[in-house]
């Protein structure tokens, strides 16, 4: 379990606006305008995810939380393209972990990298990892990140992908295997972690949410659960 400090206090926002007319642009989302209408005065937010980063950032929020981990099969359907993968396992997972806690607000996400068209997963081993670092010399990879906020008493369930863009470096395969030894990324999509010394990996990046490089996308997350009726700031 995981606990941000203990003054920080998870407050949650429940209002009843009966009769109220809401009005939607193509660019919002469905869940913009969902209200959690049970006035019960506090609810667990759940981080569906063992990930270190994901709680990392997920404690930036200054929200009291615990993490369990979700048990999913994180194998491809056939036919299916990186963004509903991403979206899918997402929420899966939130699924997971929310069906033993309906009342609980549970956050699941997932992420994978696009090179060539192919998705790349976790490699799993060392020669895996190198093998992956070795193709995307000079390329550029995509990473889709997808967040899901579910819970299952009130209905409310949103998700959302974010992509973000990596220009790698030319590297040696000395330079690769010494990176390979530092930071030994086999659980992470495309074989680094960009908030440590994977960062002397790339000639460039872009992207609208940093914190989507790392796994969970912060400003979409923000959003939704003040949507679904958490109180962030």
């Amino acid at each position: 379990m995981y606990l941000s400090e203990p003054c920080n206090i998870l407050r949650h926002r429940y209002q009843a606006r009966s009769g109220q007319t809401l009005e939607f642009s193509h660019e919002t989302p469905i869940w913009a305008g969902f209200q959690i209408r049970n006035t019960a005065l506090q609810r667990n937010i759940i981080l569906a995810s063992s990930s270190p980063f994901r709680r990392e950032l997920l404690a930036r929020l200054q929200l009291d939380f615990e993490s369990r981990a979700p048990e999913v099969d994180e194998s491809t359907l056939a036919g299916e393209d990186a963004i509903r993968y991403v979206r899918r396992l997402a929420e899966s997972k939130a699924q997971v972990i929310a069906q033993l806690d309906p009342e609980a607000i549970v956050i699941g996400s997932d992420q994978c990298a696009l090179l060539d068209g192919q998705i790349l997963g976790k490699p799993g081993s060392h020669e895996n990892a190198l093998q992956q670092l070795r193709r995307a010399q000079g390329k550029s990879v995509v990473f889709h990140t997808a967040v899901c906020v579910m819970q299952l008493s009130s209905g409310f369930n949103a998700v959302e992908e974010v992509p973000f863009e990596v220009e790698f470096r030319h590297l040696s395969d000395r330079q690769l295997e010494h990176y390979l030894q530092v930071e030994q990324p086999y659980q992470c999509a495309g074989s680094f972690k960009a908030e440590g010394y994977g960062s002397c990996l790339f000639r460039r990046m872009q992207g609208d949410d940093p914190s989507a490089l790392i796994g969970l996308p912060l400003f979409k997350l923000v959003a939704m659960l003040e949507a679904a009726g958490v109180e962030v700031v």
